[in-house]
């Protein structure tokens, strides 16, 4: 058997079955039967399945609607005109299984697993300023009379030619068909090993989401985490009702308002400081509140805990920030200039960042920059090069003084490079603040929280304490509260 072993020390940890290997144990189980329906890149992953041998009694139908109007003839016409989306793909996904479903006997195959495997992919252009994209998925049954599961993924071609990006996409249908048979009990190994036989700089999965009987207690918050912590990418989104977004579709050509922060929990600053910040975004020139996103982000070095990230405490931010109707972003992006990249990415409009005094005087440290050849500078030509502006949050000095951008203080080295950024309007102070906000840290509501002591709920949002008591977030014991009370 053709297989990668991989080592920890000189300790095998685990053997990667070939992707030969992978196909041909799908291909001689009995009972699992299905369609391949692949447009845009070839019939890359069917391919790797007729090459192993004993196709015959896995692949009913192989198929590449490669003509846009016998792609449309087939699964219909998209409402906006395009090829390479989700939608695209479900309506493949449902068309094909109600084809296998229609065209084989239950009574004849009573055994059979059905699946409908299926991917839409744009490789890069011949001009090479699109690497190209696609979306990949797969809806089958594990046990024949069981309602269809599903598996759907988003990925980003890295590699800069055509050729290598099929293979690539082959490799990961096989993976992926592979994983949701023989590994869908554990979704968090299943996501990683899509990667067997590929290395990150070849592909990204930045969107996924599992459905269907088996992977109903999956949280598909979580999985996007794991693309994140995984480093399969650098930032994942879900909107306010929890699902998870594709972020280049929700940040395309948006005017974009960023906040970071830990939201452990999201308090009553931090709503303040949205409020007030996104005031003052909007009086901004060329921004459109109908084309305005804000987005509430978290870097994965603020879910880390001991080293390991905490998923419960990472639920708990993210349902208390949706169900404020914030979108909310996962990063691994430490320096705020990298935030700025990722966004311009998919917009060229105006974007703004909220932060507080601390962190600004941060962004002027230079030990953070200390990676990159050009230094700070080069950071900053990143971080402002675009028509971008800070809103400033004042925060109270150990003296007790307001301290804004006219009077926080840098390190002496960068008093210039501060002064150049404030006079060319690049700070912008939130003047309308709440006072009684100032002296609100989320550290301190959690530690009372923990702690059993009361007073917490009054420096939080309307309706936050009430969800935190209702589900127990952060720890919340309604025992120690009692037993304070007495």
């Amino acid at each position: 058997m053709d297989t990668r072993i991989k080592l920890k020390g000189d300790k095998v940890i685990e053997q990667i079955p070939s992707v030969k290997d992978k196909a041909l144990r799908i291909n001689l189980n009995e009972n699992i039967y299905g369609t391949f329906a692949e447009i845009g890149a070839g019939q890359e992953t069917v391919r790797h399945f007729f090459r192993s041998g004993g196709s015959s009694g896995t692949i009913a139908k192989a198929m590449s609607a490669y003509d846009k109007d016998f792609s449309d003839a087939i699964y219909g016409v998209e409402e906006d005109g395009r090829y390479v989306t989700e939608s695209r793909l479900k309506k493949m996904l449902s068309h094909e299984v109600m084809l296998i479903e229609n065209r084989l006997k239950r009574d004849k195959h009573p055994r059979k697993m059905f699946f409908s495997y299926a991917n839409t992919v744009a490789t890069i252009d011949f001009a090479k300023q699109f690497k190209g994209h696609g979306w990949v998925g797969i809806r089958y049954q594990i046990e024949p009379d069981e309602d269809y599961n599903e598996i759907i993924i988003h990925i980003r071609f890295k590699e800069t030619d055509a050729k290598l990006q099929q293979e690539t996409l082959g490799i990961l249908g096989v993976n992926l068909i592979y994983g949701a048979y023989y590994k869908y009990n554990d979704p968090k190994k299943l996501l990683r090993y899509l990667y067997d036989h590929l290395e990150k700089d070849q592909l990204e999965i930045d969107t996924i989401n599992f459905s269907g009987p088996r992977f109903a207690n999956v949280d598909n918050r979580l999985m996007s985490l794991q693309l994140v912590k995984n480093g399969m990418t650098d930032a994942v989104m879900f909107d306010p009702n929890g699902n998870n977004i594709l972020p280049a579709a929700i940040l395309y050509k948006k005017n974009i308002l960023a906040l970071r922060g830990s939201f452990r929990p999201v308090t009553k600053v931090n709503i303040n400081m949205y409020e007030k910040s996104l005031k003052l975004f909007l009086n901004e020139s060329k921004v459109d509140k109908d084309n305005t996103l804000v987005i509430f982000e978290i870097t994965l070095s603020n879910l880390r805990s001991d080293g390991e990230i905490d998923e419960r405490d990472f639920m708990d931010r993210a349902e208390l920030l949706c169900s404020l109707g914030q979108t909310v972003m996962i990063s691994n992006f430490q320096e705020y200039y990298k935030v700025v990249e990722y966004f311009s990415n998919y917009t060229k409009a105006r974007m703004g960042l909220t932060m507080g005094v601390n962190n600004l005087i941060d962004i002027f440290d230079e030990k953070y920059y200390r990676h990159l050849s050009g230094g700070i500078l080069e950071a900053f030509g990143k971080l402002f090069y675009r028509d971008l502006k800070v809103f400033l949050y004042p925060m109270i000095g150990e003296d007790g003084e307001i301290i804004t951008s006219e009077n926080l203080k840098v390190h002496p080295r960068m008093k210039e490079l501060y002064k150049f950024f404030k006079f060319n309007g690049k700070v912008v102070d939130i003047e309308d603040y709440d006072p009684h906000t100032l002296e609100v840290f989320s550290r301190d509501v959690l530690n009372m929280i923990s702690n059993g002591k009361s007073g917490w709920e009054e420096m939080l949002p309307i309706g936050i304490a009430e969800l935190i008591k209702k589900h127990s977030l952060f720890g919340y014991d309604p025992k120690k509260f009692l037993e304070k009370s007495h």
